[in-house]
This record gives C-alpha cells, structure tokens and sequence, in this order.
C-alpha cells in the first residue's frame, strides 16, 4: 500500500459524495489517483456521471475532466469497495430528535464496508463524531469480515475541515487546509499521512483516533460557543443603545487573547 500511494496507483474510494466526500473524491482524482465515489443517492450519481457538480465548491468542468481522463466515476454499487485500497467514510452526522448524534449514516456506510473489506486495505472516517466512535463503533462492525484492525487492515480518523461555498481562490480548500489524522497504530497513522500529504503538506498527527475527533469538537465547540456569545451581547447592547458592531471594532484592536466574532443567523450549518 505505501508503495502504491507513494506512486499514485492506489485506488480510493469515497463513501458519502455530499460537501466533505465530493471536494475529497476531486482533489484525490486530480492528483492522479484512480478514484470511486459511493452514494446511496442516484441522482447525484447520474448527476456526477453526466460531468454534472451539484456543490459549489466543485467546478463542473473538473468533473467532465476527470470523467474523460477515467481518474473518476460515481456508483451506489458497494461492492466496487472490494477494488479499493483505500476507503474513506465522509458520510453525514446529524442530530436525532433528542438532540443526540445520529450515526445511522455511519454505521450504515461501515456496515456495507465490512462485507468487502480485504487485507491491506486503509479505512480512514472523517464523519464529525463524539470521541470513541472509530474505535467503539467503527473498528468492531469492520473486524465481522473476520479481519483484525492495526493488524490486517488499517483504521484512523481524520476530519474533515471543509469551509463549504469557498473555493481555493476564494479561501481555504481541500488542497491548502492542515489536517489533523489519529490512527489505531502508528502504522495506521504513517499510511494515512503518507496519503494526505498528497492533498495538504501540513498534517498534525495525534495519538489516537479519539484524540483527533476531540479536535474536531473543540473546533466546533470554539465557533459555537463564541457565536452564541457575540449573539447574546448584541441583543444586550441593544438594549443598551451601544452600537455592538463599534464594539467589536473596538475590541479587535487588541493585539493578543481576541478573536472577532459578528453577530448572525446563529449557529447552524453542516456541523
């Protein structure tokens, strides 16, 4: 595996073609790495296939390139995973009604991994997910195909940090974002690396895949806490008669322990 990687010959797939798995899929593909992508939706399959983007951060015509050059295609067919070297599970997180994670997509997408699962393969999660899930939800449901994780194949995570309808003129993208990467052995995690250093140069390799989706958290804990408190000054300093927007301009000036956030919609988004 680490001499197909190191030559670009290794397969990828992508599970879950939405804002993470589609950009991923692309930039992997015009890298030169053959590459699948995998989803339960047949509209965006026939959709990719006619060289069609349906994310704004993916350019169309980069699809019909890649379509043409034969470096990517589209199916729901999982048992293309069997052909795959490497498998990435980029599928949704959402909350249930209870406000609790959602991993029905996850287990769903790992479930139908472990029937093709072989040996050498990598499997690397980049699905936002509370600390354990690699290794308490996806490692066991992957070892049914009778297959030992860190010994028969490789398991890691590594979110995903996409800034969706930005493209790489515009700001940040697959291709110039630092990735943070945990595996279950530190063979896992020189595989992985070793692979996403295609995309990006800087990768922050941590201990274990828990340590890396408690990253992640922490990212988003950071924005949603702080954009619920710039949400709730502004309604005071209305109250107040203080123009707020002053306020932060004020408060930008200081050159250390501040960060600006501005008042909005609230927390939302894919996370």
């Amino acid at each position: 595996l680490e001499s197909k990687i190191a030559n670009k010959s290794a397969r990828i797939a992508v599970v879950g073609l939405g804002y993470v798995g589609l950009p991923l899929a692309i930039e992997f593909a015009r890298e030169g790495f053959p590459v699948i992508g995998v989803d339960i939706d047949s509209r965006k399959i026939d959709s990719l296939n006619k060289g069609v983007s349906y994310i704004p951060d993916v350019a169309t015509k980069d699809v019909k390139a890649l379509l043409a050059k034969k470096k990517f295609r589209a199916t729901n067919d999982y048992d293309d995973l069997e052909d795959a070297d490497v498998i990435f599970i980029c599928v949704p997180t959402p909350f249930d009604e209870m406000k609790a994670p959602d991993l029905a997509p996850v287990i769903s997408a790992t479930k139908s991994i472990a029937p093709r699962l072989r040996a050498g393969q990598l499997v690397i999660l980049q699905s936002t997910t509370y600390p354990g899930t690699t290794e308490q939800v996806c490692q066991p449901i992957l070892e049914t195909s009778g297959l030992k994780a860190g010994k028969d194949f490789h398991l890691a995570f590594s979110p995903e940090r996409i800034d969706p309808g930005a493209t790489s003129s515009q700001g940040w993208s697959v291709k110039n974002t630092p990735k943070t990467l945990g595996g279950l052995t530190p063979r896992c995690s020189a595989l992985a690396k070793a692979l996403l250093v295609h995309l990006t140069p800087e990768i922050f390799v941590v201990s274990s895949p828990r340590a890396a989706e408690m990253s992640k958290l922490l990212e988003n804990i950071f924005r949603s806490v702080n954009i619920a408190l710039v949400n709730e000054l502004a309604l005071l300093s209305e109250r107040m008669d203080i123009d707020f927007w002053e306020v932060i301009e004020a408060a930008k000036t200081k050159p250390f322990g501040f960060m600006a956030f501005y008042p909005s919609a609230g927390v939302g988004g894919h996370c």
